[in-house]
């Protein structure tokens, strides 16, 4: 019999974060935490922390401006940065 560990199963399939579409291998802490202090492998730790997201937004479009403000702090230009958030709204987090 296969024993299947789930998170590493979760691991290698979520290799951007669900929220923001970060790459997980750029987030300084490989995740962000659930409520009960375990490692959440679907959003970064910029995006989500103790169980729950860090911001308020209520929609893609105002992730996909912060993401874009963010790579231009990054020195980004319009076309990678435009790239770069093209596939947000598609995330997890934001279907429905």
């Amino acid at each position: 019999m296969i024993k299947i560990n789930h998170q590493t199963v979760m691991e290698k399939f979520n290799k951007f974060c669900q929220s923001c579409g970060m790459p997980m291998n750029m987030d300084p802490e490989n995740g962000g935490t659930n409520s009960d202090g375990s490692k959440n492998v679907k959003y970064c730790s910029y995006c989500y922390q103790t169980g729950s997201f860090k911001d308020n937004f209520t929609s893609s479009g105002e992730m996909v401006k912060l993401v874009r403000g963010k790579l231009k702090e990054m020195g980004y230009g319009p076309i990678k940065s435009w790239f770069y958030s093209l596939n947000i709204p598609r995330l997890e987090r934001w279907k429905s």
